[in-house]
């Protein structure tokens, strides 16, 4: 019985693939609104790369480029929504069906409920299985759910294509709680939208299920914002911070703290990593600020 489930729900998702003729995975244009100024960031290397327009429960929540040969997202893009930091623990784990059958509207779905994922999914991108003996490591959201407010923005984040492998330790001691700042900082002093990317760095390791590579493990995280909005009036070491700034910090044990940066000096530490191309950027024209006297002066300048 439990073959002839697994069977049929292989032959629904191979299905499915033969029926869909359009493919969102080649572009960002159908959620392109979840980067500053519509523009995705430039110069992100890999060798199998997906553009995924995050769906759930049939609405465009995020942005993600995940990399099909190290089955890892390079990036999620999403915007900052304030929040209290609480997170959802009712949420199932879900796979992304685009990867899987080409499907441009399908919306995320729960991993299915069987001793074995079915192929299909497992051949396309991470599966809990692949966490299972992975002890020194937890799944960790690129877009956090503490970055989110909605229950379904929140829920949205449960899924592996947006999830990297990241070390115990670091993860609960040095990157949540740059997220809990981050999620304060913006909080207080971002008056308008915030755009996020949260990205990754890779060196070659990888966690392995029977006897293969299954998926990358992250050399580094990073984290870059852009609040083209915010209060001028904040204090100084603060408002150095705006409108943009990035932080990033070493997936290891030891000497993971995280060191926050102005965003070119990001996009020059990405490009040392051979991550990037030389023209790597994260940010249109690098967050430009805006000005908010700017509609004063043009009301005040109108000819009577």
């Amino acid at each position: 019985m439990h073959l002839f489930c697994t069977c049929f729900f292989c032959f629904s998702l191979l299905a499915a693939s033969t029926l869909v003729s359009a493919s969102v995975l080649d572009s960002f244009k159908d959620c392109s609104h979840f980067f500053y100024m519509h523009t995705p960031p430039a110069g992100m290397r890999g060798s199998d790369l997906r553009r995924v327009c995050q769906k759930y429960a049939d609405k465009l929540r995020y942005a993600t480029l995940y990399d099909s040969s190290r089955r890892l997202p390079l990036y999620s893009a999403y915007i900052f929504q304030k929040s209290d930091g609480k997170r959802r623990m009712d949420t199932p784990w879900m796979y992304e069906p685009q990867l899987v059958s080409n499907d441009e509207s399908g919306s995320m779905r729960a991993l299915p409920l069987t001793e074995d994922t079915p192929p299909l999914i497992e051949d396309s991108q991470a599966v809990l299985e692949d966490y299972t003996d992975a002890v020194e490591y937890k799944r960790a959201p690129l877009n956090p759910d503490q970055h989110q407010s909605e229950p379904d923005d929140k829920s949205s984040t449960y899924t592996l294509t947006n999830v990297v492998p990241l070390i115990t330790h670091f993860l609960d001691t040095s990157w949540t709680p740059y997220l809990n700042i981050i999620r304060r900082r913006l909080n207080n002093f971002c008056h308008g939208k915030s755009f996020m990317v949260t990205g990754v760095t890779v060196s070659g390791g990888s966690l392995r299920r029977d006897n293969r590579d299954r998926l990358a493990i992250p050399k580094h995280v990073w984290l870059a914002y852009c609040c083209p909005r915010f209060d001028h009036n904040s204090p100084y070491e603060v408002r150095f911070m705006f409108p943009g700034y990035a932080g990033y910090a070493l997936n290891e044990q030891t000497d993971h703290s995280v060191v926050e940066v102005p965003l070119k000096t990001l996009e020059s530490f990405l490009k040392s990593q051979t991550h990037g191309d030389s023209d790597l950027t994260i940010f249109y024209k690098g967050c430009v600020s805006e000005n908010p006297f700017r509609k004063k002066r043009d009301l005040t300048s109108v000819p009577p």
